[in-house]
């Protein structure tokens, strides 16, 4: 990593974590919540029956308190879909979290917040920052998470989508002017060479500053990388000349080569002998030929070298 981005991100240590919650199988509390429900009703029935005394005042009472508790009891049953959470409080105090998926039971008298687990896209919105070298660039990215850890999602930031959103797009920042757009064959990595290193530089300071809120980073890529329209132009310019500048180069290089192999197939042959002054015009006319960016013109040379 390079040494720009290599800054540790303190955040908070967390206060609360995530725990299994106690409960039971929400077909077996839901059949045990019936059978409560009939009993106290038979109760009540019996109690009510006629009599010579008169109602059964113990037996309606007994019946109707089985009959509220049974009422209360499956005020417990609750669903949990798949890709999603359930996040339990009582009297304001977290008391686990429930992902298996299907009807559970829990405590009645708790919360229950549904959380999803899913995984989710995050795609910041284009960020007009300036590089490492001071130049305007354009850069956006996206981010994959999903939520890890459903207590410290809940407890430790007020919204946690809204936080993923905010801290992905300060990571992006700071990537940004952390790295030049181009290092213009100068060491060391650039935002438009080095994308594989500077995405997983970027998923390591998401990551981190976003565990705080119990999510986890799949990955980041970035999505849009461009200089500013100020100086694009100017940019595509440097970049146009550079490529003229290696492509004169490679040419100048196949050239040379050219020439020699010329000079030693005709020495090898003995087609002709060349002094030095010669062989400086062969070489010389050679050049032009092949580096020329025009096709060249033939002349009859009716002296010599020399009148």
């Amino acid at each position: 990593m390079d040494a720009t981005t290599d800054v540790a991100v303190r955040m908070p240590a967390p206060v609360v974590r995530e725990k299994e919650a106690i409960g039971l199988s929400g077909l077996m509390a839901f059949f045990i919540g019936l059978l409560t429900l009939a009993i106290g009703a038979l109760l009540v029935v019996v109690a009510l029956a006629p009599e010579v005394e008169g109602p059964n005042v113990p037996v309606g009472i007994t019946g109707l308190v089985v009959l509220t508790g049974g009422g209360i009891g499956m005020r417990g049953l609750f669903t949990v879909a798949p890709g999603e959470a359930r996040v339990l409080q009582f009297l304001g105090s977290y008391t686990g979290t429930v992902r298996k998926d299907g009807l559970r039971w829990a405590n009645p008298f708790s919360t229950r917040v549904k959380v999803s687990t899913r995984i989710r896209n995050h795609e910041t919105a284009t960020l007009k920052v300036n590089d490492a070298d001071g130049n305007p660039i354009e850069i956006a990215a996206v981010v994959v998470w999903q939520v890890d850890d459903t207590a410290r999602a809940m407890f430790e930031v007020d919204d946690f989508v809204r936080f993923v959103g905010i801290q992905t797009e300060t990571a992006v920042r700071h990537i940004a002017t952390s790295y030049p757009y181009d290092n213009h064959d100068e060491t060391g990595l650039s935002l438009r060479e080095n994308a594989d290193e500077i995405t997983e530089t970027l998923s390591v300071e998401i990551a981190a500053r976003v565990q705080a809120a119990g999510v986890k980073v799949i990955e980041s890529r970035l999505t849009h990388l461009a200089y500013a329209p100020e100086i694009a132009q100017a940019m595509l310019q440097r970049q146009q000349a550079g490529a003229v500048v290696a492509a004169r180069t490679r040419i100048v290089e196949g050239a040379v080569g050219m020439v020699q192999l010329a000079l030693a197939k005709l020495a090898e042959e003995d087609v002709v002998e060349l002094d030095e002054e010669r062989k400086a015009a062969m070489v010389s006319n050679l050049l032009v030929v092949l580096c020329g960016d025009r096709s060249t013109q033939p002349v009859v040379n009716a002296g010599s070298l020399y009148t």
